[in-house]
């Protein structure tokens, strides 16, 4: 068990040496096969390498403009007085905001419902067998038939839309497009369908769950701590003026962003990893034989005093300021580090503050219950179901949106956890 921060970004900057391996991702390539995200060192570079381009700083304002529509189309269809299930709500604008970046034909509204039943049973179904000897994943027990049904209807719906598109044989300006006409620098070696199939369910699994699972934590976060919450709203109307947040109000959406920083501190829905040591090594002065599997876990290095005073407490003004820069180094790994870094990083941290500060522009979050959301780890640490009520945005608040982060409050502790 990895510890250490700095024993952590040293078995995440050698991925030669620390490949990745073990029960976690034993347990995620029965569904996402040898995609990027599961992939061994030996495959990594190459699958990096054409997957690239399709996640460069040009395609990132064509995407953001896909995430305000649907950003726009969900929040707008919210009533005043309406309690919702956050994550429900989280999960709807994220699968029809990474659906409509991947697939630019789209999907129907009950395809699209299907898929995202689908990837919500995959999702539980393998971190439960993850822990399941073989001969049990095997035993047609509810839960087994039930993954396997799911499996299947995500399987059957991705690789018809891959069909259509090599059919089709036109760039259609979204990410299967380049996946499918990406080749090596020598102009060989695309992807074959299972490859580009991996590929899109790993996109779908990061851009879809653990996305949503953030966002659902950041709304929890601002509907438990007021203050923060009208700071963020002072913020996003200032920028937004009432419409949904695009790709060029991201500079003014600062504090946003600092919100959704500290709420993947806090809940990391990559909450923990594991890693197979290759070769016989010494790491912290233990050695290591060649086959040894390593466990570490974001959550605990992210919640250690010694590199995040007050670990527990909701601060997102720890951000600001020259320091900052520096917390990947101290322990904060929501997306990883090294070569292995999450591709995808930028595009779900755009796709979380276009969605946050829309929705606290437009609405306050209300708690309706005293208890805060307890994570439940799956694949993602997701919070367990507690609604928040919504109140209608029509007057603007008196507090200025640069006055630092204050107690909330005796009702309202400043801690993420009673």
């Amino acid at each position: 068990m990895v510890c250490h921060p700095d024993t952590a970004t040293r078995v995440l900057l050698d991925d030669r040496t620390f490949d990745k391996g073990g029960p976690v991702y034993d347990g995620v390539r029965e569904f996402l096969g040898n995609g990027m995200a599961t992939c061994p060192h030996r495959d990594h570079r190459r699958q990096r390498r054409l997957l690239q381009p399709a996640f460069g700083q040009d395609r990132l304002p064509g995407y953001a403009a896909v995430m305000s529509t649907h950003i726009d189309e969900v929040t707008g269809s919210w009533r005043e007085g309406q309690i919702i299930d956050t994550a429900k709500e989280m999960y709807a604008i994220t699968i029809g905001a990474t659906v409509g970046t991947l697939f630019t034909t789209g999907l129907s509204e009950p395809e699209t419902a299907e898929l995202q039943d689908a990837l919500d049973s995959v999702l539980t179904g393998a971190f439960r067998r993850m822990f399941m000897p073989k001969l049990l994943r095997k035993l047609p027990t509810p839960g087994n038939r039930r993954y396997a049904r799911a499996s299947t209807q995500l399987r059957s719906t991705v690789h018809r839309i891959i069909g259509d598109y090599r059919r089709g044989d036109t760039d259609q300006g979204d990410i299967l497009s380049m996946l499918l006409a990406a080749r090596n620098q020598d102009g060989t070696g695309g992807l074959t369908d299972a490859e580009v199939y991996e590929q899109v369910v790993s996109l779908l699994m990061a851009g879809v769950d653990t996305t949503a699972t953030a966002l659902t934590w950041s709304c929890h976060l601002l509907a438990r701590h007021p203050i923060v919450q009208e700071r963020v709203h002072v913020e996003a109307r200032s920028a937004l003026h009432g419409r949904e947040a695009r790709w060029d109000d991201l500079p003014r959406l600062e504090l946003t962003h600092h919100v959704i920083s500290e709420a993947l501190r806090l809940y990391p829905p990559g909450w923990v990893f594991t890693r197979t040591v290759t070769r016989d090594t010494e790491l912290a002065g233990h050695s290591l034989p060649s086959g040894a599997t390593l466990v570490f876990s974001p959550y605990l290095l992210q919640h250690r005093a010694d590199r995040f005073p007050d670990p527990e407490r909701f601060a997102p003004d720890r951000w600001f300021g020259p320091t900052a820069s520096k917390r990947p180094r101290d322990g904060y790994l929501p997306f990883g580090a090294g070569a292995r870094q999450c591709i995808g990083n930028e595009f779900a941290i755009t796709e979380a503050v276009l969605a946050l500060a829309t929705i606290v522009d437009r609405w306050h979050l209300a708690e309706t219950t005293s208890a805060f959301p307890r994570p439940l780890p799956r694949m993602a640490l997701i919070p367990a179901p507690v609604p928040l009520r919504l109140r209608r945005r029509d007057h603007e608040p008196a507090l200025p949106a640069n006055q630092p982060n204050q107690p909330n409050q005796p009702n309202q502790p400043n801690r993420t956890q009673p």
